[in-house]
């Protein structure tokens, strides 16, 4: 696992904070991130891939029950394990097709995790891509977590899309288009942009739960 060193995330946050003006409310209110960082091992993805498109509550009920079934998710396991041994842990049948072939293309060294991890950014994004399962946003995702890439972003995410909502006071979120263009103006930084956005949004619900009876 990898994150930045904190200097380097105190830097980034600063430029932020001058390039943007909702990223600056976030710095200021939530100050440093905490970096979110996790192995460079298959479960990693698997994880991505099992929390994509259901609420978080959902996602973490079902992968509960696949980590306490299998203990260490590996590739080779995935592979070895029936289809209704998945199914009867939430997992639904184009998951678990997505997670058999992220798992195949490891075993058959389609995908080495090791060299994406020592990969220019954009080649280890487009190996993570070339993978069939494997979107843009657990590309980015993985990116971030696991190589501690201070520029990967994942455009997509609805917790950052209305994160930069609500520090911009604005009614509505931009869709995903137009926040991927907002998002080109924080570059290089902007897995760091995601990290501040997703800690600000974390306190928010935070004070929202504590404030309930």
């Amino acid at each position: 696992m990898a994150s930045p060193a904190p200097d380097r995330l105190k830097a980034g946050c600063e430029a932020l904070a001058r390039a943007d003006r909702a990223l600056a409310r976030a710095y200021e209110e939530h100050g440093l991130p905490v970096w979110r960082d996790a192995p460079a091992v298959y479960e990693t993805i698997a994880r991505t891939i099992a929390y994509q498109q259901i609420s978080t509550k959902a996602a973490a009920a079902i992968w509960g029950r696949v980590v306490d079934d299998f203990g260490e998710i590996t590739h080779q396991a995935m592979l070895e394990s029936e289809e209704d041994r998945l199914r009867a842990h939430g997992l639904s049948r184009p998951k678990i097709r997505h997670l058999k072939s992220i798992a195949a293309a490891i075993s058959d060294g389609a995908l080495d995790l090791d060299r994406v991890c020592s990969a220019p950014p954009e080649a280890a994004r487009d190996e993570l891509l070339a993978v069939k399962g494997i979107g843009p946003w657990t590309a980015d995702l993985f990116r971030l977590y696991a190589i501690g890439e201070t520029d990967a972003f994942p455009t997509a995410d609805v917790g950052l899309m209305e994160s930069y909502r609500m520090l911009s006071d604005a009614e509505t979120r931009l869709d995903a288009k137009a926040f991927t263009a907002q998002a080109e103006g924080w570059r290089p930084w902007r897995g760091v942009a995601a990290h501040l956005l997703w800690g600000w949004l974390n306190d928010r619900r935070m004070e929202q739960n504590n404030a309930s009876p």
